[in-house]
């Protein structure tokens, strides 16, 4: 009787009379208690699997050895599911006022742009409209003819996110912590230059006339029309560009030689070590989810996914817990209904560890 009062109430079918008793049930014993949460667990689980389609990611998973892959919801409602309480930091509006997105124009003139910023209409010196500039994104406009061409730079902290499009109709999401050099407006001769370090999404607006160049770490990677996805990160070793329409080349920016001609679904990946330019064919989807405000994995290991989250949400992670370093993951996580907590949380269940807080850096460590 007390499983199918369980079940009704968690179809929010029970009655009052059949919620009390099932109350006075788990308050009976901690037997009972414990075996109710298990059950919720299990609903859950269930519960969202049905809700996903046949083309969706697995919105987050834990791979580990000799184990079976085990897929948990991650989103606030996890918490409330399995009794746990919301914490109070909250970083991403924590850092708003101390880290904005920073507009640097070409004339050495520096710009903070925030969520507040109405609309603005930007002028070249002869007072023609060049740009319009709004608080996640600028659109600017046209061609010069014989004008010399002029970069702005745009600097996107930890925890932020932004959009262009350039003057010749390109469209480019930047990630976190990513700086982008980039013409006011492109000229009418020549390639269409610009210059990345970290990760934007790239939509190119086709011109055969003109390439488009993407200038990163010690790389090049030149368009006629396309979308593809660059990370180029300082800290990492590598530069990766991964392919989702058209046709790209990678190739070394002091040895044009040495170069790759990607297809669709294909990821180049440059080593600076070795000099070297290998390929793979990936699921794509996982490279360009951050445009869509998901954080997306494929068998991939905590450190990689810690730097991510960093970035994200504007935290610091060290990690000092042996186990958790060797764990891999695959699904994606919902950045707006997640947070940093959800996510040490969600991962204790799994892999125990402690963590403590202190401003914005997270100490992971092992239970004792």
């Amino acid at each position: 009787m007390i499983s199918e009062i369980i079940y009704k109430y968690l179809s929010n079918e029970a009655s009052e009379q059949e919620i009390q008793t099932l109350f006075e049930w788990i308050d009976a014993s901690d037997e009972n208690k414990k075996q109710f949460i298990n059950l919720k667990k299990t609903w859950a689980i269930t519960s969202l699997s049905e809700d996903f389609s046949s083309e969706a990611i697995p919105v987050i998973s834990i791979k580990k050895k000799n184990k079976l892959t085990t897929f948990l919801k991650f989103a606030a409602v996890f918490l409330v599911l399995f009794g746990l309480a919301k914490l109070a930091f909250n970083y991403s509006q924590k850092t708003a006022s101390s880290k904005e997105i920073v507009l640097e124009w070409a004339d050495g003139r520096s710009e903070i742009i925030t969520k507040t910023n109405t609309e603005k209409l930007i002028l070249d010196q002869n007072r023609n409209l060049i740009a319009r500039k709004f608080p996640n994104q600028i659109i600017y406009f046209g061609k010069v003819q014989d004008q010399e061409v002029v970069y702005n730079t745009l600097k996107v902290p930890y925890g932020k996110r932004f959009k262009l499009q350039l003057s010749d109709g390109t469209v480019v999401s930047l990630n976190s912590g990513t700086t982008f050099k980039y013409p006011e407006q492109f000229g009418i001769n020549g390639k269409r230059n610009v210059y990345l370090t970290g990760e934007a999404f790239f939509e190119v607006a086709k011109d055969k006339t003109h390439p488009f160049i993407v200038h990163a770490n010690k790389v090049e990677v030149e368009v006629l029309g396309t979308k593809f996805n660059v990370s180029a990160y300082p800290e990492n070793p590598t530069v990766n560009s991964t392919l989702i329409e058209g046709s790209i080349q990678m190739a070394e920016a002091e040895n044009k030689s040495n170069a790759v001609l990607l297809v669709p679904n294909q990821m180049a990946t440059w080593q600076n070590n070795s000099k070297k330019i290998t390929t793979k064919f990936v699921d794509t989807s996982i490279y360009a989810a951050w445009t869509k405000g998901d954080i997306a994995f494929k068998d991939t290991p905590f450190s990689t996914i810690a730097k991510i989250i960093e970035r994200t949400y504007d935290v610091k992670i060290i990690n000092e817990n042996s186990d958790l370093a060797r764990q891999n993951f695959t699904g994606s996580i919902k950045i707006s209904e997640s947070s940093v907590e959800n996510i040490l949380e969600l991962l204790k269940r799994d892999t125990p560890f402690n963590y403590a807080i202190k401003e914005n850096t997270i100490t992971i460590t092992n239970i004792p």
